[in-house]
């Protein structure tokens, strides 16, 4: 997430310089600009008196096979126009304009995408592709800045034709409308740009793809059938089937547990990991709206200067709280695990069931990305499909390896997370033995970590001059983000809290209302803080912080969230929770956090097909965000129940062949019955981790030794 924040400010500098240019400088230019607003009329009117030599296109000395299609077509768009024919005049129709609305920030005339590329006239196909033109040099604008800022106009012509051809002819236009000579510099069309109707045959890791969804889709159909159709008695179906199932599956999803119906359950965890959820979708949404078009783009900085901006600024605490979530799950279950298994604990174990819960869903989304977003969406900014193919192709295995967090390129972005949980959790079997050995005193030492890691943060920012502020462009600090060594203080101050239940479980604290309300005064306090302590920084006018302000920010916040957050959870559990606890614990977040898994994997798939598939222009504001939000979140859900059918829940169900079987217990024979086998093995091994929601509103059911007698 923090690279699509550095993205945001690096493009807040660019357009405070380009936003601010002086008027005398730019009337001029501006009103030679306005004569190149009509652009497809004007190219109309030229190509009706245009002879084959004045369009230059054809080479005399080395003519090649494609020139001289492309001069076939062009004479026929020629004669077609001064005729009237309808397909030559949709191919002028379809261009865009010299955008409207270029001085708050527009850069983009995306005329109409479709009707180009639908053109069919015998053996001429419509291209789409973009005339792209800096302003700087046309309007007055001499900064630096301003020669980032470009302006993509779209274009109709022949299929026939290339960009080479294509930008003799602009420069022809350019010449007689503007009467200078324009170098491609200046305004050219690219290949890159071009899009038509001919689809590009599908590569082998593409029909592998779509050949296994099909096959699992066809396998959890046939299962559900059976199920539904042929099994009259749920407890007499067969291990496969009940893997397979979309009904037994459902059943498992959509179950609503009443709350306080074990003492065992933490039922605040639901709706803290859907409300950092909401959070994490609703920051990558602000992210990913960038890649797309808007009418206002200039309106940005002054956008990161609002109060409400700062949510968005500081969403990475929504990270943090799964973190700690993910932290506190695996203290406090697998040292409940240790408690019946006296103190043994088999790590290769741990190990795979981890494993098979991650591994196969990421290459999934690996796959699902790469190759089925250019098939399912298209559009003007759509060229080339996933925008982050190129980098998958060349290190998807750092994704499926948990390493890409120290990478500047991602496969998948947003796996950052998985990385760091995941690195956290292959070493947490020593922090486990070391507390169920030594107790207190490997307490005590893991805190010395925490201490010494928050010191980390806070030497490498001061000694290194970081910045993380928006207006900063420290490229360098991301790595003080993404890092493990620099991010793995909330997941073990979470660990720590669950060692405190695990360690004080069944007790019940006495707090008077002086402690209570002075609690959730600090943890209110902590959690506006972090949002909002950096607010009047955010005007652009006012000097920039120090590092010693801001490396006492990060390392302060880094640890204060996170205890916050535990607050917020041991309240709830101890019954001061109040209003807070009635929210966080209600059993209709339930079911969306077990899908929460499948949300956080395929919701980045959404938002840029919803973000890069428009044909229009659209406004920034938040409320257009909130709505964007709302449209991302609907689809991801629907999407993620799907493929939670399809992928996550068969794998997880994989469990069941691996494990050792172990006959239940008489007095749970009936509960294991009812439920889908891949949940019971969890139950019995007593692991669980955040990412997986279905089986962590159940792992807390595992009663104690203590609880048990």
């Amino acid at each position: 997430m923090l690279s699509l924040v550095g993205f945001i400010f690096l493009s807040g500098l660019v357009l405070i310089g380009a936003s601010q240019p002086k008027e005398g400088d730019v009337l001029p230019g501006f009103q030679s600009l306005r004569n190149l607003k009509p652009l497809g009329t004007e190219f109309a009117e030229y190509f009706k008196n245009v002879t084959l030599n004045d369009l230059g296109l054809l080479d005399p000395r080395l003519p090649t096979q494609q020139d001289l299609l492309c001069l076939k077509h062009l004479t026929e768009f020629s004669l077609g126009l001064s005729s009237g024919q309808y397909w030559s005049l949709k191919m002028i129709d379809a261009w865009g304009f010299i955008p409207s609305g270029i001085l708050t920030g527009n850069q983009y005339s995306l005329g109409n995408f479709d009707e180009c590329l639908n053109i069919e006239k015998d053996t001429i196909r419509g291209k789409y592709c973009f005339l792209e033109t800096t302003p700087s040099k046309m309007i007055g604008l001499d900064s630096a800045a301003a020669a980032f800022w470009k302006l993509r106009t779209a274009t109709c012509f022949p299929a026939s034709c290339s960009a080479t051809h294509m930008n003799k002819f602009v420069s022809q236009m350019s010449q007689r409308l503007l009467n200078v000579s324009v170098p491609s510099t200046v305004m050219s069309i690219s290949d890159s740009s071009c899009q038509t109707s001919e689809s590009e045959p599908w590569d082998g890791l593409t029909i592998f793809t779509i050949v296994f969804l099909s096959l699992m889709g066809s396998i959890v159909a046939v299962c559900t059938l059976y199920d539904y159709f042929v099994c009259k008695n749920q407890s007499q179906l067969p291990t496969f089937v009940k893997v397979f199932s979309a009904r037994v599956n459902s059943r498992a999803l959509f179950r609503l547990v009443e709350t306080n119906s074990n003492p065992n359950v933490i039922d605040c965890l639901h709706g803290i990991r859907c409300m950092s959820l909401f959070w994490v979708v609703y920051c990558h949404g602000y992210g990913y709206s960038l890649a797309s078009a808007y009418l206002n783009f200039f309106y940005v900085p002054r956008w990161l200067e609002y109060p409400y901006t700062m949510f968005y600024v500081h969403g990475f605490f929504s990270v943090d709280s799964f973190f700690v979530i993910g932290g506190l799950l695996v203290a406090l279950i697998t040292l409940r695990s240790m408690d019946r298994t006296k103190g043994k604990l088999n790590v290769p174990l741990m190990y795979l069931h981890r494993l098979i819960r991650l591994v196969p869903i990421v290459a999934m989304a690996i796959l699902i990305y790469m190759n089925l977003m250019g098939l399912v969406a298209d559009g003007p900014l759509f060229k080339g499909g996933f925008s982050g193919k190129t980098v998958c192709e060349n290190g998807w295995y750092r994704t499926l390896l948990f390493v890409n967090n120290y990478f500047d390129e991602r496969c998948l972005g947003h796996t950052w997370y998985l990385s760091v949980d995941m690195q956290m959790f292959i070493i947490s079997p020593i922090l486990l033995i070391c507390l169920y050995i030594w107790g207190k005193k490997a307490a005590a030492g893991i805190i010395v970590v925490i201490a010494l890691l928050a010191g980390l943060l806070f030497g490498s920012m001061m000694v290194n001059h970081y910045s993380m502020v928006i207006k900063s462009t420290d490229a360098e600090a991301q790595k003080l983000y993404t890092s493990t060594h620099y991010h793995c203080t909330p997941w073990l101050i979470g660990f720590m809290f669950g060692y405190f239940l695990y360690i004080n479980q069944g007790r019940k604290f006495r707090l008077n209302w002086v402690a209570v309300w002075s609690g959730w005064t600090l943890c209110l306090a902590m959690m506006f803080t972090s949002i909002f302590a950096l607010y009047p920084a955010a005007d652009w006018s006012t000097p920039a912080l120090s590092t010693l302000e801001e490396a006492s920010y990060y390392t302060f916040t880094r640890l204060g969230w996170p205890l916050a957050i535990c607050w917020v959870i041991f309240a709830c559990m101890q019954g001061y929770g109040g209003l807070a606890n009635s929210f966080l614990s209600s059993p209709l977040w339930q079911p969306l956090s077990r899908l929460s898994y499948s949300v956080y994997i395929w919701h980045v798939f959404v938002q840029e097909v919803n973000k890069r598939s428009v044909r229009t222009n659209s406004y920034y504001s938040d409320y257009q965000m909130m709505l964007g939000f709302w449209s991302d979140m609907g689809i991801t859900v629907l999407l993620s129940y799907a493929l939670y059918l399809i992928i996550e829940a068969p794998f997880a169900g994989l469990d069941l062949f691996i494990r050792p079987q172990k006959k239940p217990s008489s007095d749970r024979k009936v509960k294991a019955e009812s439920q889908p086998p891949h949940q019971i093995q969890i139950i019995e091994a007593g692991l669980c981790k955040l990412e997986e929601p279905k089986e962590c509103d159940t792992i807390e059911s595992v009663p104690s030794d203590s609880a048990e007698k």
